[in-house]
């Protein structure tokens, strides 16, 4: 489990493919000292295990389901990629609970400088556009980010100057594919009132039947 709050920026060292999994040297001196083999870490969004740990660079594997599902197929030497370790009991929930499984990957649509600020549009599928609201939380390759506003198929987050710097945001461009992960605790509510659960399910008939709404006299 994660916060979506970066740590550090690292470095892509080397990113090699061989048999569909990609194996990553990621350079991050501030981390990689409190990293050991086993140990989960989320780069750019994505949750990975440590196969290797030094104390100032850390190695990872992808397979073929996440390369698939992510943007991590698409990363080569230099690139920068967003790091977070694993939460620990006691640390603090400084962004919202992020688990590293990527829901989907989007483009960033357009980016608007402002004069203390940068507002960043994202596209986002018709399938997943339920559980985003606004003010809402969710994680752009990582990053924990509050909707600022929704369209029928994007959403915008405003970016303060300091996740702009401490972040990949600083180098993001129009037409970037980014990781995309909604917040797990609308999925779950989603889940428990629908899914496999119709004799269960809250539904407005329901609802209408309890009392609730115009017709029954309480709003």
């Amino acid at each position: 489990m994660f916060t979506g709050i970066i740590l550090e920026v690292g470095t892509i060292a080397s990113a090699a493919l061989s048999r569909g999994t990609l194996q990553l040297s990621v350079d991050a001196p501030q981390i990689a000292s409190q990293l050991a083999e086993h140990d989960s870490v989320c780069v750019d969004g994505v949750c990975l295990t440590v196969t290797r740990s030094s104390g100032t660079s850390f190695e990872v594997q992808a397979v073929e389901e996440t390369l698939q599902k992510t943007t991590l197929g698409s990363l080569k030497r230099r690139d920068k990629v967003n790091l977070e370790p694993a939460l620990r009991l006691g640390d603090r929930l400084g962004g919202h609970i992020v688990q590293g499984h990527v829901d989907c990957v989007e483009t960033i649509v357009g980016i608007t400088t402002r004069a203390g600020s940068w507002l960043f549009e994202v596209g986002v599928p018709e399938s997943f556009r339920r559980y985003l609201i606004p003010v809402g939380s969710i994680a752009v390759d990582g990053i924990s980010l509050t909707v600022a506003s929704l369209a029928a198929d994007t959403f915008s987050v405003s970016i303060i100057p300091h996740t702009y710097e401490n972040t990949t945001l600083g180098q993001a461009r129009a037409g970037q594919k980014v990781n995309l992960e909604f917040d797990v605790l609308g999925k779950y509510v989603e889940s428990m009132l629908t899914a496999g659960h119709e004799d269960k399910a809250v539904t407005e008939a329901k609802l209408t039947k309890w009392g609730y709404g115009p017709q029954g006299g309480v709003d």
